[in-house]
């Protein structure tokens, strides 16, 4: 997951807008996306996404190994919202035999929870995609400043992107640490059972979760130490001003998402 906030250098049309311009563009299109409660507006959703990425010229091979590591995701998802999703349109009943004691003749799948299903992923799918294409294309201290400059105070903003910066500085200590482990015979990851790689996380996540812990105490000293916070105000190295392309991008953005709320409003739902 730390390839979905890390900086993908580029010169793109993506690459180029105002950080404020993209911060809109995640919180319009993010609130229209669950306003969806249609299928086919939710693939075209899904479509633009896709064609933003892109655009963008981000590595489709990022997309496609984050994908593979929520399937297990998805899976779990589409098996719980078939069974227990109320419908009218049952396609199996019962699920469990009338054979089996106590529980036996219960449970069902209609048609309306194989959609809704559907549906959910789509629209899951969709906001994978989203979030990338602001996070990658935008280097974290633009995003810092473009929090500040639409009023979030600077010590809100600084820690907001403090912890998108840690998730792949965190993503590379699990590597190392997992890397360790098999230098010392561990071989629990690749070849232990399900319950086994459960029980070998506390491992993984007790020097983790320290070195995280001596990483944010050290962060605390240095910002002490310059005094970060002592001023409700701050200046910036470098300062940023929306151009008529980023308002443009904030049009368009706005007639999207009100256009895909008015749809999807319109239209029957799944």
């Amino acid at each position: 997951m730390g390839s979905m906030v890390l900086y993908v250098p580029g010169k793109t049309f993506f690459h180029k807008l105002d950080p404020r311009a993209k911060i809109v563009f995640l919180v319009l299109v993010s609130t229209s996306i669950f306003t969806v409660r249609n299928i086919p507006l939710a693939l075209i959703g899904l479509g633009v996404m896709i064609a933003l990425w892109g655009l963008a010229r981000l590595p489709w091979k990022i997309l496609y190994g984050l994908l593979k590591t929520l399937v297990g995701i998805f899976i779990f998802l589409f098996i719980i919202q078939s069974i227990f999703y109320p419908g009218e349109q049952i396609l199996v009943k019962p699920l469990i035999p009338s054979f089996i004691p106590l529980i036996g003749g219960s449970g069902k799948i209609a048609m309306e929870g194989i959609n809704f299903a559907f549906l959910l992923i789509v629209r899951l799918l969709t906001m994978i995609i989203l979030m990338p294409l602001v996070s990658m294309t935008t280097p974290v201290q633009n995003l810092a400043l473009g929090l500040a400059k639409m009023g979030l105070p600077y010590h809100i903003s600084f820690t907001i992107t403090s912890a998108l910066n840690m998730v792949p500085i965190l993503q590379s200590e699990v590597s190392i640490i997992m890397d360790a482990q098999k230098l010392r015979a561990m071989r629990i990851y690749e070849k232990g059972k399900i319950m086994e790689k459960f029980k070998s996380y506390t491992a993984l996540v007790t020097p983790l979760v320290i070195g995280a812990m001596r990483r944010a105490q050290s962060m605390a000293v240095a910002m002490d130490s310059r005094a970060f916070g002592a001023m409700k105000t701050r200046s910036y190295l470098q300062d940023i001003r929306l151009r008529w392309v980023d308002w443009a991008f904030i049009t368009g953005t706005v007639a999207y998402s009100i256009g895909t709320i008015i749809v999807a409003s319109i239209l029957p739902r799944l």
